[in-house]
C-alpha cells in the first residue's frame, strides 16, 4: 500500500493473524488491501479491530483509529471469566442458525441473548429443512418461543426459504450468521450470494453434521446490496454483559408476580412461573446467575488492578522520598 495524504476511512472486512482486510471508502472502486494494525489498538479496551469494524487508516497504511462500535457480537472469551470478546461489529441483525431436523433451544437463546445484549435484533433460520416435514411451522414456533419476530427455514441446496430469508437483509445494512460448526451457515452464504463462494465440506458419516471450514469472520457484499458476515462455529457462547437480554418475555410477565421482588423460583403468585415454558425459565435462572458469576470476577479484577495501581504509586513516592534524602 501506497502512503497517502491523512488518514482513510475503510471498513474491516476480514481478520487474520496480525493483518486485517479492509475495503477504503472514496477510493473510486479500489479494491481491499491487507493492512498491519498499530501496536497500540491491540492493547485498548476495545481490543484489536474486529470483523465489520470502521477504522482510519494512517499515511502509512495502517489502521490507526476504530471509531465507535454500534450493534456488536461479544461473548465471553473461552476460557476467561474476565475477558470479553468481539465477534464482529456494527450489526444491524443476528441470524441465529440451527440445523434441522434437531435444532438446539437452549444454544439458540443464549445466541438471542448474545446479540440483544449488544443492541442487535435477532431473527432465526433453521437449516436443512429438507430433512423435516414441518420445517416452516417448527421455525415460526421456536422463533416466537425465543422472542423474535422472524423464524425460517431453509434449504440452501434446493432453494427452499432463501428468497424469504433474503428479504430480511436490507440493502445497505449488515447481518451476521451465529451458530455451530456444520449447521450449513457457509452454504447459507453461497446461496445468498448465488454463487459458491465460501468453502463448504460434505457432511460426517458418523453424526450427519458438516464439517467446520469457515476459519475467519468475513463480510461479505450480497448481490442486492445487504452485507452479512459469515462466522466460524460457535462452541463456547459465554455470556458477558446483560446476559438475559433475549429474555423479553419473562421480564413482561414479571409485572404480573405477586411480589415486586419475586426470583421466579417457587414463589406464591409467580406469573412467569405460570406463563413460562420451564426449560425456558430454568435457561434464564443459568444465564442470570452466570451473568452474576462474571460480574462478580470483573469486579474482583477491577479491585486488584487498582490495589496494583495504588501499590505502585506508593513505591514510586518512597523510592523519591528515600532519594531526596540521601
Amino acid at each position: 500500500m501506497t502512503p497517502s495524504d491523512g488518514p482513510r476511512r475503510a471498513r474491516v472486512l476480514a481478520q487474520y493473524p496480525d493483518r486485517w482486510l479492509v475495503q477504503p471508502t472514496g477510493d473510486g472502486g479500489s479494491g481491499p488491501l491487507l493492512v498491519p494494525a498499530r501496536g497500540r489498538l491491540r492493547d485498548e479496551r476495545t481490543g484489536p479491530p474486529v470483523t465489520g469494524d470502521w477504522v482510519d487508516l494512517d499515511e502509512a497504511g495502517a489502521i490507526a483509529h476504530i471509531h465507535d462500535r454500534a450493534g456488536t457480537i461479544v461473548r465471553r472469551a473461552a476460557g476467561s471469566a474476565t475477558t470479553g470478546q468481539v465477534l464482529a461489529a456494527n450489526v444491524d441483525l443476528a441470524l441465529v442458525v440451527e440445523p434441522l431436523p434437531d435444532p438446539n433451544v437452549r444454544r439458540a437463546e443464549r445466541l438471542v441473548a448474545l446479540a440483544a445484549a449488544g443492541g442487535v435484533a435477532g431473527a432465526l433460520v433453521l437449516t436443512k429443512a429438507d430433512r423435516a416435514d414441518d420445517g416452516d411451522e417448527r421455525a415460526v414456533t421456536l422463533a416466537r418461543h425465543l422472542g423474535v419476530p422472524d423464524g425460517v427455514a431453509v434449504s440452501a441446496p434446493s432453494g427452499e426459504g432463501v428468497a424469504i430469508l433474503r428479504t430480511l437483509l436490507v440493502p445497505g445494512e449488515t447481518a451476521v450468521l451465529l451458530g455451530p460448526s456444520g449447521a450449513g451457515k457457509s452454504t447459507l452464504a453461497n446461496a445468498l450470494l448465488g454463487t459458491d463462494r465460501q468453502a463448504t465440506s460434505d457432511v460426517r458419516a458418523a453424526d450427519d453434521r458438516g464439517r467446520h471450514t469457515t476459519v475467519t469472520r468475513e463480510l461479505l457484499t450480497l448481490p442486492h446490496g445487504a452485507l452479512l458476515i459469515d462466522t466460524p462455529g460457535i462452541r463456547e457462547i459465554g455470556v458477558w454483559d446483560d446476559g438475559t437480554a433475549g429474555f423479553t418475555d419473562i421480564d413482561e410477565l414479571a409485572a404480573g408476580c405477586r411480589f415486586a421482588d419475586c426470583a421466579h423460583d417457587g414463589e406464591p403468585g409467580c406469573a412467569v412461573a405460570a406463563g413460562v415454558d420451564p426449560g425456558r425459565l430454568a435457561d434464564w435462572h443459568k444465564l442470570r446467575r452466570e451473568q452474576a458469576w462474571v460480574d462478580d470476577r470483573r469486579a474482583a479484577s477491577r479491585e486488584r488492578e487498582r490495589r496494583g495501581r495504588s501499590y505502585s504509586r506508593l513505591q514510586r513516592e518512597a523510592r523519591k522520598i528515600k532519594g531526596g534524602g540521601a
